[in-house]
């Protein structure tokens, strides 16, 4: 059966789903990953810019190779594309919108290769499936293994940012305001 969203990227049959909850973070066996949504990963992030509190996950990373193609999941715009150079920021990214059943959704594809973001505008038009950009490495996205953090928000971002990682405190209003990727991924785990 076709689904009615385009995959964001490609995945093999195979990948790991990994668990980024532990104290210890795990080495994946493959580049093809994922990383869950409404995970908490107090280990992950230790850099200045999550200050302590923010390591309640709100979005799915796919990881796999750089160069890796991403995806537009369904007809849409640019809304916005930047860099975000703070370490341990999602370095290159694009957000888009799209009216699916009636209702706004807004998207963010962070850890972006640099190629990326220089090939759009705000205000550009994206089919179903178009290429948005390729897998950064890890000196043009953030300082991460390659993967793009997948977000979906309900409210409209200002700039080309949201929170990927939240203060567990706030859960409830931020899980409704940045709902489970898998609404368009799919079953992906």
């Amino acid at each position: 059966m076709k689904s009615r969203f385009h995959p964001v990227v490609v995945l093999p049959d195979t990948y790991e789903v990994l668990d980024l909850s532990t104290p210890t973070l795990p080495t994946p066996a493959t580049p093809w990953a994922i990383g869950r949504y409404d995970e908490l990963r107090p280990a992950m992030y230790t850099q200045e810019l999550f200050s302590g509190r923010r390591h309640l996950h709100v979005g799915i990373d796919l990881g796999g190779p750089v160069g890796t193609p991403v995806y537009a999941f369904a007809g849409g715009t640019i809304l916005h594309c930047g860099y975000n150079a703070d370490p341990g920021d999602y370095g290159h990214v694009i957000v888009t919108s799209h009216t699916i059943d009636g209702k706004t959704l807004y998207a963010l594809f962070g850890h972006l290769s640099a190629a990326s973001t220089a090939q759009w505008a705000p205000g550009q038009s994206v089919a179903r499936g178009t290429v948005l950009g390729w897998l950064g490495d890890d000196s043009e996205n953030g300082g991460w293994p390659p993967h793009v953090h997948f977000q979906l928000s309900r409210v409209r971002p200002e700039t080309h940012d949201m929170p990927g990682a939240v203060d567990p405190g706030n859960r409830e209003e931020m899980l409704q305001r940045y709902p489970d990727p898998r609404m368009v991924l799919g079953p992906v785990y």
